[in-house]
């Protein structure tokens, strides 16, 4: 009879910090007329809903776990895109999220807590 070989569980091995991405979305759409303005929730709400989250009034982020997967949500974007104003996006790697610095005027606050590493497994 032949033995089982043991396996050991170990944990996956880290995640490059070039590897994971970060989709940057920032915004500037009018808020003119009553269309404009439900068009400008409906865009923040699908944002909101597909995981991005608020760094500024228009400025919005969220992570992905490649390349790959943050052109699939670029593309997302550019799907329920209002018709009138400006939408940019752009994507850069983890390491380059991370050297972000935020500055505040007289009136210190606390810095906002940068949310956990994505963890897949």
């Amino acid at each position: 009879m032949r033995r089982r070989k043991k396996t050991r569980h170990t944990a996956p091995p880290p995640v490059s910090p070039y590897r994971l991405m970060w989709v940057l979305v920032m915004f500037d759409l009018p808020v003119l007329t009553k269309e404009d303005k439900r068009n400008y929730r409906e865009f923040r709400k699908q944002l909101l809903k597909r995981g991005y989250l608020q760094l500024q009034y228009s400025v919005y982020a969220r992570p992905c776990h490649s390349d790959e997967n943050a052109q699939v949500h670029k593309e997302r974007i550019r799907k329920y895109l209002p018709p009138e104003g400006e939408v940019s996006i752009g994507l850069i790697t983890d390491k380059q999220f991370s050297r972000i610095e935020t500055f505040f005027g007289e009136s210190r606050k606390e810095q906002p807590k940068p949310p956990d590493q994505l963890s897949f497994f």
